[in-house]
């Protein structure tokens, strides 16, 4: 992989305060491309946030996992792309009509929004799923979400890295394949379940890896990008 090939495969998470994320990437400037903005950093400040980060010249996976009626969904689908998400995400669980509408939004927007449906949470292993009532195996979940979501006009799946061969084998070459759940060698697990390290993520067939903690807590942030970026150079 080329190094521009391996930093665009990284999107940093900003789970923080905005002035840490601000300043977070004015020291990755000119190396990050992507940046994850979620409920933490949205809810707090709004499509603001969004335009901070595009004014930088970065990318934003808007990461609300919108799960509504299909009517809500629709708007709010067009409006989080007009605000400048280029990926989006929403609830596998809101089923075929919910991914359809979002769908329906993002195209309205006319802005190229990529939507990505989320099947099962990298924080649940299979008690945690059984506990929700799910008896299924947690592969069997993400195939039938991915296959719902992709079917009804989503344009790929956050899944866990372990999924990721199983995704790209059902979902074909085109699908935007995002995963999680992404610890470099030696980094903490923190509460994260189903994981991996970023070169067995991409070997496997993920299209973009969510990295945030090993990133965002690291003693040198740049450093432990740059790293990442060697580690994908390889594959």
């Amino acid at each position: 992989m080329l190094e521009n090939q391996a930093r665009d495969a990284i999107i940093i998470a900003l789970d923080m305060s905005r002035e840490e994320a601000l300043e977070l990437c004015d020291k990755l400037e000119g190396k990050a491309i992507w940046v994850k903005v979620g409920m933490t950093l949205f809810y707090r400040y709004g499509p603001s946030i969004v335009d901070e980060m595009r004014a930088r010249g970065l990318r934003v996976f808007l990461d609300l996992k919108l799960h509504d009626i299909p009517f809500q969904i629709e708007g709010a689908a067009e409006s989080a792309a007009r605000v400048g998400a280029e990926i989006l995400s929403l609830h596998g669980l809101g089923g075929a009509q919910m991914a359809a509408a979002a769908r329906k939004g993002v195209e309205a927007a006319g802005t190229g929004t990529q939507l990505v449906a989320i099947s099962v949470l990298t924080s649940m292993d299979q008690s945690a799923l059984e506990s929700i009532g799910v008896r299924d195996e947690v592969a069997t979940e993400v195939s039938r979400l991915a296959q719902l979501a992709v079917g009804a006009g989503a344009h790929g799946i956050v899944c866990s890295p372990q999924e990721a061969a199983q995704m790209r084998e059902l979902l074909g070459p085109e699908a935007l394949i995002i995963c999680p759940g992404i610890r470099p060698a030696g980094s903490d697990v923190g509460d994260q379940k189903r994981i991996s390290t970023p070169a067995a993520a991409i070997s496997a067939g993920a299209s973009k890896l969510v990295v945030g903690r090993p990133i965002t807590k690291a003693d040198d942030p740049v450093a432990a990008f740059d790293s990442i970026v060697y580690e994908l150079m390889a594959c």
